[in-house]
């Protein structure tokens, strides 16, 4: 169902963007799944020090989306983010974090992905999301 790709390949499409600033990396991709890692330090805390949501969030996106732009032919299709939800559960104040994407709708102009991030060392759950996926057709003028 992914596009098995090679991580190198996969972190090499980060460069220039939101995902190489919060250096965000992608460790695994699976037959339905996907996994990145992303630090918890000055580029993704809030001024309390702790992992701020909208990092939390841009995580949930960043995976959810590279995962439907693996299933996808991006010659002709493209995946644009409609909607994301995350529900925080716990604060972060240092380490790595790992968000698990893993499709559970694949339709003909939408995917779903139940996205879960966890600290890496201890396994505790931190934000619980899920990313709605729009599959835009791409208009050639060949």
């Amino acid at each position: 169902m992914i596009k098995q790709l090679s991580l190198e390949l996969v972190n090499s499409m980060n460069k220039g963007t939101l995902m190489e600033h919060l250096d965000i990396v992608f460790t695994e991709i699976g037959e339905n799944y996907l996994i990145a890692e992303m630090p918890v330090d000055h580029r993704t805390h809030q001024p309390m020090g702790l992992l701020h949501g909208g990092a939390s969030v841009a995580l949930i996106e960043s995976v959810g989306s590279l995962g439907s732009a693996l299933i996808l032919d991006l010659e002709k299709e493209a995946p644009v983010g409609l909607e994301v939800n995350a529900n925080h559960l716990r604060g972060v104040k240092s380490g790595i974090v790992q968000a698990r994407a893993e499709i559970v709708h694949r339709g003909a102009k939408t995917h779903v992905w139940d996205v879960q991030i966890t600290e890496k060392n201890s396994g505790k759950k931190v934000c619980v999301g899920r990313l709605t996926i729009m599959v835009v057709s791409i208009h050639s003028n060949k």
